[in-house]
């Protein structure tokens, strides 16, 4: 595995961002760069052995800051919404930033996915490294957060999540990178297939707060078990789908057990012929479908983006649930330590 290191940019308050390219000996290769522990290009074959990057993201290093999509990144401290950002925790209430209507979103305004993190390569592979102060955010107790990125010659993308705290908090860490399995800047998605490991999914209210127990998808719009077109339903009137203009809901991944890898999801373009596989240790799986990319900037292709451009599986724990206690814990307590994964496996079909 070859791995190179290079200065892409200067964040405004003069930190250095550097840019990483991690390539396997068949050409294929990912890159992911400080700001925001960001996975900035993915670049594998079609069924014709054409390479072509297949995620969305910036020209201009600055554009991943405070950017609307959250393009790539690793948000935090908790990804996904808080209700009107307050929880209690230990019997204390916690009061966090507004920033998505009247909730909490991918841990406030200045969350992880708009900090410059510390980086190195570390044992074939590259690793980011973020410390959260006490109070950071409104979040109780200090975090150590580190992502880690390898890339493998079964062009096969693993990220391994870890944190640890020095008093009780709450910790949800995902990637939000958008796929488009014909290349980024070919259009949109909605003919992508999806299929999902989830026979059920989390109902939520108008501000995509989950309203508590689950419900199965049979017979709704809701329903990946089995492949279909991302678009195809798209335009029913379901009110999951009228809430977010397409698709932002979790799904439940059907047999979770903590700790265990399995997988959650499958995308694959006719057109191309690529699929990735997604593998996680997490509950949930947030499909996003880029329903407000448009006014994004300035895209790798030379143009914005649109609505429908790119497609975010996000695994993660599941929205709001430091206020729902019913839902596997996000509590992570001194001495514990955080520890998730999530594989991205690359491949084509004829």
């Amino acid at each position: 595995m070859e791995i190179e290191k290079e200065l892409w940019g200067t964040a405004p308050d003069g930190k250095e961002i550097f840019r990483y390219t991690l390539r396997n000996s068949h050409g294929a290769y990912v890159q992911v760069a400080d700001i925001g522990a960001a996975i900035t290009a993915v670049s594998v074959p079609d069924r014709n052995g054409k390479q072509a990057d297949v995620v969305l993201g910036y020209k201009n290093p600055l554009d991943y800051f405070g950017d609307g999509p959250c393009c790539g990144k690793v948000p935090g401290r908790y990804a996904n919404r808080i209700a009107k950002g307050r929880f209690t925790l230990d019997g204390k209430e916690y009061v966090l930033p507004v920033n998505n209507g009247p909730n909490h979103l991918h841990g406030g305004p200045d969350g992880f996915q708009n900090k410059v993190w510390d980086s190195r390569i570390e044992n074939g592979g590259v690793e980011f490294m973020y410390y959260s102060e006490d109070g950071e955010m409104g979040y109780p107790g200090a975090l150590k957060a580190v992502v880690r990125y390898d890339w493998g010659e079964d062009n096969a993308l693993r990220l391994t999540f870890t944190a640890e705290c020095d008093a009780p908090t709450v910790v949800n860490l995902t990637n939000h990178v958008y796929f488009n399995l014909n290349g980024e800047g070919s259009g949109t998605v909605l003919s992508h297939e999806l299929r999902l490991n989830a026979s059920e999914y989390l109902p939520v209210d108008e501000s995509l707060i989950p309203l508590g127990e689950s419900a199965p998808v049979a017979g709704t719009p809701m329903d990946f078990v089995t492949a279909k077109p991302v678009g195809r339903d798209m335009g029913e009137d379901f009110p999951a789908l009228r809430y977010g203009k397409g698709y932002d809901a979790c799904w439940v991944v059907d047999g979770y057990e903590p700790g265990q890898l399995q997988q959650v999801a499958e995308l694959y373009s006719p057109d191309s012929g690529r699929y990735v596989e997604v593998f996680s240790t997490q509950p949930g799986v947030q499909v996003y479908t880029g329903n407000w990319l448009a006014g994004s900037p300035e895209g790798k292709c030379g143009r914005g983006y649109n609505d429908y451009e790119g497609v975010a599986m996000e695994c993660q724990h599941f929205p709001d649930t430091p206020n729902e206690p019913d839902y596997p814990s996000a509590v992570l307590r001194p001495g514990e330590t955080y520890e998730e994964a999530i594989i991205f496996s690359f491949g084509v079909r004829a």
